[in-house]
């Protein structure tokens, strides 16, 4: 019962756990798989999921709150999922590779990560 009344609480005031913010496509949950299945966690830290302690590229946190994305982009979902699917296109210098990731798992992945 305390475990209902907390999502309440905490949907009532917006800070329903891994809920993309209004308007951002997309499965979280889905997106929380693909991670691991494209490995991301090998190279950056991200919420809620376990990876190696060797970190490579910026942490994965507040992806929600940030503006701009590497290379410039626009931080909101439609920049995220570009970078997401060819970084080098964005940043031809960048060491982060290009994993061959779907427009599908790019955005749920991108919902994923705005939700945290």
């Amino acid at each position: 019962m305390r475990a209902l009344a907390l999502t309440v609480v905490l949907a009532l005031a917006g800070c329903a756990p891994d809920r993309p913010p209004a308007g951002v496509r997309g499965d979280p949950a889905r997106g929380k798989i693909a991670v691991t299945q494209y490995a991301c966690q090998s190279c950056h830290q991200i919420p809620g999921v376990p990876g190696s302690k060797v970190y490579v590229g910026r942490p994965l946190e507040d992806m929600a709150r940030r503006e701009t994305l590497a290379g410039g982009l626009r931080g909101d979902q439609a920049g995220l999922v570009r970078w997401i699917r060819d970084p080098q296109a964005v940043d031809p210098q960048t060491a982060m590779p290009n994993m061959g990731v779907s427009e599908r798992d790019a955005l749920d992945i991108s919902a994923y990560l705005l939700s945290h």
